[in-house]
């Protein structure tokens, strides 16, 4: 190995910028840096002639790994799956050098469905006690599974297998919800987006075969992600919500309901939706509380058209056999026609004169409403101190119309 025999001349001290030249040799600081540089100069020509004496080093790193993994999969044949489906999977072949998941997973759930490992035998006897049975909350068919249905899934069928393992007859039953108006809307918008057409376009019959050839679909591919989950589900009780058998036992559970006494018909809100034509659950609906004037984009009507919100509008009740009226205010002028009583703090001493009087509707001239008190529905120190009462729109007004046994008017 040779080494560099001499050392590199120091570098020369840089010139003085401005003012006159110094008197004497280079300042202790220039001599410094030059002693620096040159020590470094020495260090490189010493690391370069090493590397020349060497050779070429091998390569490294993740590049040396990834042409080292390149050459082993070259070298390595192509995996295939020779396991007939159905049959006990083939493990004659060589394993594979890298761990696959979807590899080492095929095959082995089609044989256990073939063999019937998680449907319980008929022959075996049923002791209740012995007996464990979970039935999947069923997934909508509106999409596919997310990974909250793999918890759920993976949870209860370790339950499954934990009581399996002790000896217990056991059942894991699969099941898919048809999610009625969240599955209709998902179809419907499919069907506009691609066909340009709405449901009555179709008419009821040929949209139901619509919405049905989605639930096909969805439920095949929810059915193979349950499987490739491994779960343990007996897919011959495979189940529908709206399937005829659960359809017929929802039928005969109701009428039961209805006979015992417990099921009753009774006059409640709902949220009407008037761009499905139907209504929808609580569950379905975002409350928005409007600052103000606001204008919004409302469904079935055109985009470019703002429909006007948080507008309050004020108008009078006259008092029947009176010059007196009463200013009442409201952001849903369009309720005005349900209204059946108009209510008052009963401390208010504005209106006390006028308890247990009646009001002339402003647009019906053949309805009269009463005058009511409620302490919990008003605020007299709100406004007018009046409020209308529309007991078939509003949930505060319906409570009224409970207390103070108002007519509801639905249409």
């Amino acid at each position: 190995m040779s080494q560099p025999t001499e050392q590199p001349p120091a570098a020369p001290a840089p010139p003085p910028v401005g003012g006159d030249p110094p008197s004497e040799g280079p300042s202790k600081s220039a001599l410094k840096k030059a002693a620096k540089l040159a020590e470094k100069q020495a260090k490189s020509s010493a690391k370069n002639a090493l590397k020349a004496e060497k050779g070429p080093a091998p390569a490294s790193g993740s590049g040396a790994k990834k042409e080292k993994a390149k050459k082993e999969t070259k070298d390595e044949p192509a995996w295939v799956d020779t396991t007939v489906p159905g049959e006990k999977k083939d493990l004659s072949s060589p394993m594979e050098n890298g761990y696959n998941p979807l590899h080492v997973e095929s095959s082995w759930y089609a044989w256990w469905e073939k063999r019937g490992f998680f449907t319980p035998r008929d022959d075996e006897p049923c002791d209740p006690a012995k007996t464990f049975v979970i039935p999947l909350p069923p997934p909508n068919v509106t999409g596919l599974l997310h990974i909250g249905h793999a918890l759920t899934i993976s949870i209860q069928d370790a339950l499954i297998r934990f009581y399996r393992m002790k000896g217990y007859r056991t059942l894991y039953v699969p099941g898919f919800d048809h999610a009625g108006i969240s599955t209709q809307t998902v179809v419907e918008k499919r069907l506009a987006k691609t066909e340009g057409k709405s449901r009555y376009d179709y008419g009821r019959e040929a949209f139901l075969e619509k919405v049905f050839e989605w639930k096909d679909q969805y439920q095949s591919r929810i059915s193979n992600q349950m499987r490739r989950l491994g779960a343990s589900f007996d897919f011959s009780r495979e189940a529908f919500t709206m399937d005829e058998s659960r359809s017929a036992a929802v039928t005969e559970n109701f009428c039961k309901l209805f006979e015992d006494g417990i099921l009753y018909r009774e006059n409640r809100l709902v949220n009407w939706c008037v761009y499905l034509n139907t209504t929808l659950s609580n569950l379905e609906v975002v409350q928005k509380t409007l600052p103000g004037r606001t204008l919004m984009n409302v469904p079935g009507y055109p985009p470019n058209e703002r429909i006007e919100f948080g507008v309050i509008v004020s108008f009078v009740y006259p008092v029947v056999g009176s010059d007196e009226k009463i200013v009442v205010a409201t952001t849903r002028p369009e309720t005005i026609l349900g209204d059946t009583a108009v209510a008052v703090h009963p401390d208010d001493e504005r209106y006390k004169h006028l308890h247990g009087k009646m009001l002339q509707h402003p647009f019906i001239p053949e309805r009269q409403v009463p005058l009511v008190t409620d302490s919990i529905a008003v605020d007299m120190a709100f406004g007018t101190g009046a409020v209308k009462i529309t007991p078939a729109h509003d949930p505060n007004d319906y409570d009224v119309g409970k207390r103070h046994n108002l007519p509801f008017i639905k249409s």
